[in-house]
This record gives structure tokens, C-alpha cells and sequence, in this order.
């Protein structure tokens, strides 16, 4: 039987592969070299910062260290104790005196909203004192809305803010005990300016005062002056303000970010100033000035305008001042509480007189008759006789214009002496116009051989005496090249005021006046015309000289002819009154005046007092025991009173001093000026009476 039939094998399935849509992706090699590249890159910038690192840390470690000391530091001056101001018999005219003062600290200014005004309010409140004053001394100098100086503040921005000097001690406490309603308000106590005499002695424009520096002065004096130091602004305080100043000591403090004190690091103390010692006569000094208040209230209720005067009392052996005052004055304890804005424009008003300048110094006037003590040495360089007699007539016609004595009074015949004791004008009027014409006349442009110009320059009129005062000026001689100057400089101006007049000058008179001398000016002003020459001669016209001028003048002719520089310092002194320098005269040259002419001036001042135009004012003055020679002056200017003029020295047996006098349109020099005079003698006689 057959068997089951076998079963059949399979075959393996092929898998055939099917074909693909898209070709297979290709596999690409990473490129390396970009990378490297970069790693490079961040390699040197690693080293870079590694090698910086290293030079901070190693090399500039301790430049670094203090640059950041610096940027957290803070160094400030801390004024010295300021040296007195003595008198001659060394009672002070000016020391120190403590004052409470308050002060609000600047942080508080800085995180307040409104800058601390209603702080301000509230402290001006309590103390009673304006406003706006104390809101002005948070304000910086310089800044938009800050008042002028001295009104704002101009100290170190990182101390307290002054708001208040002398302030009543009592008021001051009752702000300490309030510190939540005053916060950031303290109270301190500093050394102040005082003047101690000034119930008597004034001195204002003598001694001066203190003021802030200026950011230039800080960074000009190479540390040596701080923005919180005091310097000296005028006067004495500031001609010696080196002396007087001291060394100032320093403070380190550190500052945050925002500027503010954080602490204290070091610091080194103040070396207090020097002491002035001046020559000063506190009883002369004081006489000087009532002479001077009074006769200017006298005068005014004459009738003049009395709006301005000076005096000074010299010694004309060594140009030391003894006394000297300038009228208007002030009160120099002014400047010790912070002077207002109010105060500060009065100061400078010239309705008021401006009480700031100081008329010794810093304003001239024409030396009127007074200047005869140099224009008759001079005539007599031109020829004159000595010995002879001259024509003192009341007019004489000089180039078709009429010349006069005062209200054209004749006196004859005069020697020298009577000639200086009447003060007879015409008589110089001829001298001058004679050696006018002998020079030329209008053909001579040149000053050489001009005997008026060379001696009043050989008094040392026309440059200033040098005196140890601020702001004087020098004067003027006017001279044939000064005038050729001067005509080239305005003529401009001249030529125009020729063609449009002075129609603002109410005063009908005067604006022809005006007109008539811009027309000449304009055309010929350049000449030297025979009206200047005699002028020149009388002190008029152009001349112009200050008070202490006319005092070295006058001294001259008391000593023989020696001109000394002016000199109120004395000796500058350490506290405890050694000598640490003595402040020597200085000589100034000297004029040509031999015995003759000597004894030609001297005798006819000496005549003035007793028998010529300051007999009046003398009157009953002992003259044989302390015999005075002096000169009046009445200086004219068109439309104004006269300016009173007095010159002197004596007594002549001896001179030891020299006194001058002007007020300005005070009327006549025998009315004004002599009596005032006459009371500075009377202290100096007194002075001098065992």
C-alpha cells in the first residue's frame, strides 16, 4: 500500500528591497577649525585678565589704594586764630571775640524735598530774624538762584551751613531742646571780628573787614587757603591779611557717595596770625573823626551839600598816619553777623554816599589853592625874583579870557610870603602864563622844560604814595602829552556831543557850557592852551590829587624836601608781643628845594594862620607857644559848591605832624575845612601838653 505521499518543502521567501523615494542622506564631517578659533579668542582675553589682575594687585596696589582713600576723603582747613589789630599804645582796634552761631547740616539740605525751606522757615521764626536772609546762605555763590556775594554761601560743601552769627544764646537753646522740629540744626560757637573801640573809634575804612575767598583764590594758593577760611577784603585786614591770617590746620573726614560727612580720619591744628601793631593814636584818631561828622553837619546846615569828607594827621619825619577818616563811614561790626543785601546795597548807594569808599585813598579832588606850595617852588625855577614885589590885581586878561581873584579882590603889591598868605591867584595866573609862552605857547607839544609839570611830579603828585591801604589811585598832572592822549581817546565822543548836544542836561547854563567844550574839543582839544597853564597853576582845571597826597606834599616842605611813603603798620608782632618784624619807613626820594625857596613857602604859610585866609579860623590859637603854617583851598567847579580844602603841619618850630583836610562842596577852605582843622590840632596839642 503505498504510503502517504510526502509533503512538499518550502521555499525561504527573497525580500527583495524596494525602491527608495528620496536618496539616502549623506553623513558629513564636523569641521574643527572655527573652534579653535574661538577657544583662542577666549584664551588671550583670559590672560589678558589674568595679567591685568596681576598689575592691579601686585604692581599698582598701593597708586590704587590711595586713589580710593582719595575718592572717600575729604580734607578740610580749619582757619586759624586770626591776629589783632593793635593801636599805638597796643589797645586793639581789632581781636576776637566768640560767637554763637547756627548751623544746619548739609545732609539734611540735600534730603529734603523743598531743600530744607520749610526748616529755614521755622529756624528764622524762632530766632526772629529774616527769612530770606537765612534762606540765602544755604544758597551757593554762583549758583542761579543765589543771592550776591557776601549774601550767599560760599564755604566748603561738606561742613555745616552758617545760617546765623551772634545769635542770642538763650534763643539758640531753645532750638537744641526741639531737635525733632529742628532737624539737623546745631549750635556752635566761633571766634569773630570785634572791634572793641567803636563807641569811639571807628576806623572803618582804616581797618576793614573779612570776606569768603573766591574759587580761584582757593585753587591759586596750592592749599594754603581753604574755601571756609576768612580773608581780608579791605583795610588793613586786607593789605596784612598774610600776617594776620596765620597757618590753617586741616581736617580728614570721610564722605559717602552722596557727598555727606561720615566720619573723622585725622587731624592737624590751626598756628594762630600775627598781631598788627599800627600807629594809630586812638584819642587823635577819635578827635579826627567827630572834627570831621561835625563840620560836615555844620556845613550842611550852611546850606551846602557837604557830600563827602577825609582827613588825615601824618608824621612827616617818617610818613607814619596817625589817625584817618573818610566821611560817609559805617559800622565795621557790619561784616561780623553777615552782612544783609539790604545793608550791602547801602553800602554802595550813591544816593547815600556810598559809605564803602574811602575818600583818603580812593577819590580825588582838585587840591585848589592848596597846591601853591608846589607851583610857587616852581615859578621859581622859571626865573621869578625872590626878593621882588608883584602885582596881585582883582582880574587880569590872559589869550582875551578874564582870570579873578576870589570875588575879584585886588591887594597890590605883595612879596612872596603875602602872595601865599592872601592866596592871590592872579599873581600865579602871570608866573604861569609867562613861562607858557617862553616855552612855546601853542607851538610846544612837548612837557620837556615845563618847570609847573616837572616839580608837582617831583611831590610825587600823579602816582600813588604806596600807603599800606587798598584801592588808591594816583591822582593826575595834567600835562600837554596827557592832554594830546586823553583828546585821542574821547575825541570820538567829543565830536559827536559837538553835533547832538547834551539834551539830557536839565540845567539850561551848564548843557551850553557843555556844548561849547565838546565843539573846542572836538577840533582842537589836543592843544595845551594858555587857560590850562593857569589853572594848572591854582590846582583848578584838571588837577587832581588825594587827601593823603597833599599830605606827603605837605610834609615835604615841613622836613626840607624828603617825600616819605605813607605807613599805617607799625611792627607785626606774635601774641605775646615779641617782634617778629619791624615795618620800616620808606623813603620816597626826595624834591630840590633849597633854603630860599624853603624859606620863601614856609614863611607865607606861616603867615595864613595869623594874618591870611585861615587868620579866622585861628583865632585866638596860641601861635608863639605852637606856631602852625597851613594853606586854605577852595576848589570851583562849574555848577557845584567848592570843595574846602586845608593843608598844615606844625608845630613850625619843630614839625611833628601834618594835618589835611577836604570836604566835599563844603563851601570855602577858610569856612569848612580850617575849623575842622583847627579841632585835630587841638587833640594833637593836648596830646602833646605835659
Amino acid at each position: 500500500m503505498p504510503g502517504p505521499s510526502p509533503v512538499p518543502r518550502r521555499r525561504p521567501q527573497v525580500r527583495v528591497p524596494r525602491p527608495q523615494v528620496t536618496p539616502p542622506r549623506a553623513r558629513r564631517r564636523i569641521a574643527t577649525r572655527p573652534l579653535w578659533a574661538v577657544v583662542l579668542v577666549a584664551v588671550v582675553l583670559m590672560a589678558t585678565l589674568v595679567g591685568r589682575l596681576a598689575q592691579l594687585q601686585l604692581v599698582d596696589h598701593e597708586e590704587l589704594a590711595a586713589a580710593a582713600e582719595e575718592v572717600a576723603t575729604r580734607e578740610l582747613s580749619t582757619p586759624a586764630l586770626r591776629g589783632r589789630v593793635l593801636a599805638a599804645d597796643r589797645t586793639p582796634l581789632v581781636r576776637n571775640v566768640p560767637s554763637t552761631v547756627v548751623t544746619v547740616d548739609t545732609e539734611t539740605i540735600l534730603e529734603s524735598d523743598d531743600e530744607g525751606r520749610a526748616l529755614v522757615e521755622s529756624l528764622a521764626t524762632a530766632l526772629d530774624l529774616p527769612v530770606e536772609e537765612l534762606w540765602g546762605r544755604t544758597r551757593l555763590c554762583g549758583t542761579p538762584d543765589a543771592p550776591p556775594v557776601p549774601a550767599c554761601f560760599s564755604g566748603s560743601p561738606y561742613e555745616p551751613v552758617p545760617l546765623a552769627y551772634d545769635v542770642d544764646p538763650v534763643a539758640a537753646l531753645a532750638v537744641l531742646e526741639r531737635p525733632e522740629a529742628f532737624p539737623g540744626v546745631e549750635v556752635t560757637t566761633q571766634a569773630v571780628r570785634d572791634h572793641p573801640s567803636s563807641a569811639d573809634v571807628n576806623a572803618a575804612h582804616l581797618l576793614g573787614y573779612l570776606g569768603r575767598p573766591t574759587q580761584e583764590e582757593v585753587d591759586a594758593s596750592e592749599g594754603r587757603i581753604g574755601p571756609e577760611d576768612r580773608l581780608g577784603r579791605a583795610g588793613l585786614e586786607q593789605v596784612y591779611d598774610e600776617q594776620l591770617r596765620g597757618t590753617p590746620g586741616t581736617t580728614t573726614v570721610t564722605v559717602d557717595p552722596r557727598g555727606v560727612v561720615t566720619g573723622q580720619r585725622g587731624r592737624t591744628d590751626p598756628v594762630p596770625g600775627h598781631d598788627l601793631l599800627t600807629h594809630l593814636d586812638p584819642r587823635v584818631q577819635a578827635a579826627t573823626e567827630r572834627a570831621l561828622a561835625d563840620t560836615v553837619a555844620r556845613a550842611r546846615n550852611d546850606g551846602a551839600p557837604a557830600e563827602s569828607a577825609a582827613a588825615v594827621v601824618l608824621r612827616p619825619d617818617s610818613g607814619a598816619v596817625v589817625a584817618a577818616a573818610s566821611w560817609p563811614t559805617y559800622d565795621p561790626g557790619i561784616w561780623t553777623s553777615g552782612v544783609s543785601q539790604v545793608d550791602y546795597d547801602r553800602l554802595l548807594d550813591p544816593e547815600g554816599g556810598e559809605p564803602l569808599v574811602n575818600r583818603l585813598v580812593a577819590e580825588t579832588f582838585p587840591p585848589a589853592s592848596t597846591y601853591k606850595v608846589v607851583s610857587l617852588p616852581a615859578a621859581l625855577q622859571t626865573g621869578i625874583d625872590p626878593r621882588a614885589e608883584y602885582a596881585c590885581p582883582g582880574a587880569v586878561t590872559i589869550a582875551g579870557q578874564r582870570f579873578t581873584n576870589y570875588e575879584s579882590e585886588a591887594y597890590g603889591q605883595l612879596d612872596l610870603r603875602q602872595v601865599l598868605e592872601v592866596s592871590c591867584d592872579t599873581t600865579f595866573y602871570r608866573w604861569a602864563y609867562d613861562h607858557w609862552q617862553d616855552l612855546g605857547g601853542l607851538g610846544q607839544d612837548s612837557d620837556e622844560g615845563d618847570r609847573f609839570v616837572a616839580v608837582a611830579r617831583r611831590f610825587g603828585l600823579g602816582r600813588p604814595t604806596g600807603v599800606d591801604l587798598p584801592g588808591e589811585v594816583g591822582g593826575l598832572v595834567p600835562s600837554r602829552e596827557w592832554k594830546r592822549d586823553y583828546w585821542e581817546a574821547t575825541r570820538d565822543e567829543s565830536c559827536a556831543r559837538a553835533e547832538d548836544g547834551y539834551p539830557e542836561v536839565p540845567d539850561e547854563e551848564r548843557r551850553e557850557f557843555l556844548e561849547q567844550l565838546a565843539r573846542e574839543n572836538c577840533v582842537d582839544g589836543w592843544q595845551w592852551r594858555p587857560g590850562d597853564a593857569v589853572n594848572v597853576s591854582i590846582g583848578q582845571g584838571d588837577v587832581a590829587a588825594t587827601p593823603l597826597q597833599m599830605a606827603v606834599v605837605y610834609a615835604a616842605v615841613a622836613n626840607g624836601g624828603r617825600l616819605w611813603q605813607p605807613q599805617l603798620g607799625a611792627a607785626v608782632q606774635r601774641g605775646d608781643g615779641s617782634v617778629v618784624e619791624e615795618l620800616e619807613p620808606v623813603s620816597l626820594g626826595s624834591v630840590s628845594l633849597t633854603a630860599e625857596v624853603l624859606d620863601v613857602v614856609r614863611g607865607g604859610l606861616e603867615g595864613v594862620n595869623v594874618r591870611g585866609t585861615a587868620a579866622a579860623a585861628f583865632s585866638g590859637w596860641p601861635h608863639s607857644t605852637y606856631p602852625i603854617a597851613g594853606k586854605t583851598g577852595s576848589a570851583e567847579s562849574f555848577g557845584r559848591e567848592a570843595t574846602s580844602w586845608y593843608a598844615s603841619y606844625g608845630p613850625t618850630t619843630d614839625p611833628a605832624y601834618v594835618v589835611v583836610v577836604v570836604v566835599e562842596q563844603g563851601g570855602l577852605g577858610s569856612e569848612a575845612a580850617a575849623p575842622a582843622a583847627r579841632a585835630i590840632w587841638e587833640a594833637l596839642r593836648a596830646r602833646d601838653t605835659p
